[in-house]
């Protein structure tokens, strides 16, 4: 599975963003999709995630209420859409594939990664 994120961009603070990512490669509902994210100085973390059918959705704590996840499996597409930013949303934003079952919340259960989209948050 080949990923590719777009989106990314200066956004102020309140402001909303709507990540992209499509997918190609394979059949593209027998995966769950991921974002993740990873600050500058920080660690990779959660974000959001969505099963194969798009019945399932998972949420960061700090992102719960705030961000939505969603996908369209006839474009190929999972979508981030990020209301309410913050300062702290500011980050390199990836999408990501798996295969199987496992942990949602871990990014090494994930085996296809996406270059990643930078979001910046001003004040």
């Amino acid at each position: 599975v080949q990923l590719q994120a777009s989106g990314g961009g200066l956004v102020r603070a309140v402001g909303s963003r709507r990540l992209s990512c499509v997918a190609s490669g394979r059949t593209f509902s027998d995966y769950a999709m991921g974002w993740f994210r990873q600050a500058p100085g920080k660690e990779r973390e959660f974000v959001a995630a969505i099963s194969g059918s798009g019945g399932s959705t998972y949420y960061a704590d700090s992102v719960k209420g705030r961000f939505t996840v969603s996908r369209d499996n006839a474009k190929n597409t999972v979508y981030l859409q990020m209301n309410s930013l913050k300062p702290e949303d500011t980050a390199v934003y990836y999408c990501a594939a798996k295969r199987y079952s496992g942990s949602y919340y871990n990014g090494y259960e994930y085996g296809y990664w996406g270059p990643g989209t930078l979001v910046t948050v001003s004040s």
